[in-house]
């Protein structure tokens, strides 16, 4: 048994929730304001959700959470077995954990509306009780310290431009895509559905964002409760000769337009000792503070990269050359 301290406002926790459910893993749900106490005291990084082990051990990060899983438990895995699909998933996947989350926070904290809103929302899912009164006030609380670290995570407005056009580029790339099938690599998800899924199930939630997946992007917000628990589902891997599909391309456009030029400026203000950087993609500017995590992701999927063999590259340089993927990856 496996419990996962979470949220429901936080993305990591709704991915790691989907991927569960799916596996058809023996969980328990918790979530509530346990969750960042725990994470506090149990993991290195005081980020939720924390999973609670069988043995009793706590570990967070979703992502290296997700590979132990897949070691564990042998059924239903969702990394592609085919060398090549589980490397463009893996890269999808981090591109949504690390980019597409600054969407769930420019479009939950930037506008006075949402910041109201969610704020009170977490706020009762956090306490759950203790009167309307009593969690206002928490609110008021947890809304100056979200907002006060926007531009931490480089969430600030003029940044938004470039936050919303990319976001709305890969909403429009699914949108195209769910209406004929629900998966990227076959007829069964994989984690690239799930780390999408994960940013995106905020997007489903919030007020504004809500309103702009429902008017121009229906079918991907419909598709959220799809992929919210897909334990019913049974199906098969595409073959390894099989082309990607059409919305991987897409998909892959935005890496190479706005994640890969990110993580290279990082990268490079990191080892020049540069506390900020800037970029420019899809002609609109964004700057932030230099990131370690972000360091390491781009050297773990340089990594991943060099590691595969020459069948495999040979199946991933085109569609990556073809997305300006291929040479931040060398």
């Amino acid at each position: 048994m496996y419990t996962i301290h979470g949220a429901l406002g936080s993305p990591y926790s709704m991915k790691m929730r989907a991927l569960m459910r799916y596996r058809r893993i023996t969980h328990v749900w918790q979530h509530g304001g346990h969750a960042q106490q725990l994470a506090a005291e149990k993991v290195k990084a005081p980020v939720i959700p924390v999973i609670e082990y069988p043995d009793g051990s706590f570990h967070n990060d979703s992502t290296p959470v997700l590979y132990d899983l897949e070691e564990r438990h042998k059924e239903r895995r969702v990394v592609p077995p085919d060398p090549a699909q589980a490397f463009i998933a893996h890269l999808l996947e981090d591109f949504a954990d690390e980019w597409l989350t600054k969407a769930m926070f420019g479009y939950r904290w930037l506008e006075e509306v949402d910041q109201i809103q969610m704020s009170r929302w977490l706020s009762f899912d956090a306490m759950k009780g203790g009167g309307l009164e009593q969690s206002q006030g928490m609110a008021e609380h947890f809304r100056g310290r979200q907002v006060g670290r926007m531009a931490i995570v480089g969430c600030k407005r003029e940044n938004f431009p470039l936050i919303e056009a990319s976001t709305c580029a890969v909403l429009q790339a699914l949108e195209d895509h769910v209406v004929n099938e629900h998966y990227l690599f076959g007829a069964r998800p994989s984690l690239a559905e799930l780390g999408i899924y994960g940013q995106l199930s905020q997007l489903g939630v919030d007020p504004t964002a809500q309103e702009m997946m429902r008017k121009d992007h229906p079918y991907t917000f419909r598709w959220l409760l799809h992929v919210d628990d897909m334990s019913g589902i049974e199906g098969e891997w595409d073959a390894p000769d099989s082309p990607f599909k059409p919305v991987v391309g897409k998909l892959l456009a935005q890496v190479g337009e706005v994640y890969a030029p990110f993580l290279l400026a990082n990268a490079a203000a990191m080892e020049a000792g540069e506390e900020t950087f800037s970029i420019e993609a899809m002609g609109k500017p964004y700057s932030q503070g230099t990131f370690k995590y972000q360091v390491k992701c781009l050297a773990d999927l340089r990594s991943r990269y060099a590691a595969l063999d020459a069948d495999a590259r040979a199946t991933v340089d085109p569609i990556l050359g073809e997305n300006d993927c291929l040479e931040f990856l060398q």
